[in-house]
């Protein structure tokens, strides 16, 4: 079991409740306000559609212990990420 895995798994959705259900997009850094139209949309989209997978996935691989386990969440990551950023730049942008 790795414990600062699990220790970044917390974290993650930790940070996945406060984005999309409290809705604190103060969080989210990197992105113009003033050219998202709907800032819950984006709560929504970028806390349930990224950290809330990557939290559980990172969660569920420290207790879990395979080959090429960072390669495998480094991917995931990378397509989630991919997928988040096209959602909000065809919905969200102006």
């Amino acid at each position: 079991m790795d414990y600062g895995l699990l220790v970044i798994g917390i974290a993650f959705l930790l940070v996945a409740y406060l984005v999309a259900v409290k809705k604190q997009t103060w969080l989210l850094a990197g992105f113009n306000e003033k050219m998202i139209k709907n800032k819950s949309l984006l709560g929504t989209v970028t806390g349930g559609n990224f950290f809330l997978p990557v939290g559980l996935l990172v969660v569920v691989n420290s207790f879990i212990e395979y080959p090429y386990e960072l390669t495998v969440l480094i991917i995931a990551m990378l397509i989630l990420l991919t997928i988040v950023y096209v959602i909000i730049n065809r919905r969200l942008l102006d």
